[in-house]
């Protein structure tokens, strides 16, 4: 089964069974392993057959702890999984902190917003970086002119077909 992210009692959790020893090592700790005996389950190309059938299940099952218990009991066994952050918490992790990686940055619509920094750090060349992202369509006539060569005739007929959108 490829990964799905999965509502916990506080949150969400990305799980990423890819293997049928993954996969048995997550039905014990969930408690429920007879779904790895399970003939429609057992074997990976069968979970992804029945993948429909399959995550309704675990979702339940995920449903019933919180983040913290699952990621700890997973990550114990080697599953894959990883927790799925809100800003604010990404912006509280000690460790993102230390890094120094929320930069706050102008926004044309939203006053100030937070961001998150390039993590890399070189101490030779700081990268920098620290424009705001573009709005909707705020760049579409620039990529396409200056990366695909378009004239100002050709984006126009590609607009007026619908072919792009906000300019």
């Amino acid at each position: 089964m490829p990964y799905q992210t999965f509502a916990v009692a506080d949150g969400h959790v990305i799980l990423a069974v890819g293997n049928d020893g993954q996969f048995a090592k997550f039905c014990d700790i969930a408690g429920k392993p007879e779904w790895a005996r399970d003939p429609r389950y057992a074997q990976n190309a069968e979970r992804v057959r029945r993948r429909a059938e399959l995550v309704p299940l675990i979702a339940e099952v995920m449903r019933k702890r919180t983040r913290r218990d699952w990621l700890d009991a997973l990550e114990a066994v080697g599953v894959p999984c990883g927790p799925i952050n809100t800003l604010d918490q990404v912006f509280g992790d000690p460790q993102a902190k230390a890094r120094g990686l929320r930069i706050d940055l102008p926004h044309a619509l939203a006053g100030t917003v937070p961001q998150v920094r390039a993590p890399l750090a070189f101490s030779a060349t700081p990268l920098t970086g620290e424009k705001s992202p573009p709005l909707l369509g705020e760049q579409t006539d620039s990529v396409l002119r200056e990366r695909l060569g378009l004239s100002k005739e050709e984006i126009a007929a590609l607009a007026a077909t619908g072919a792009i959108g906000v300019r």
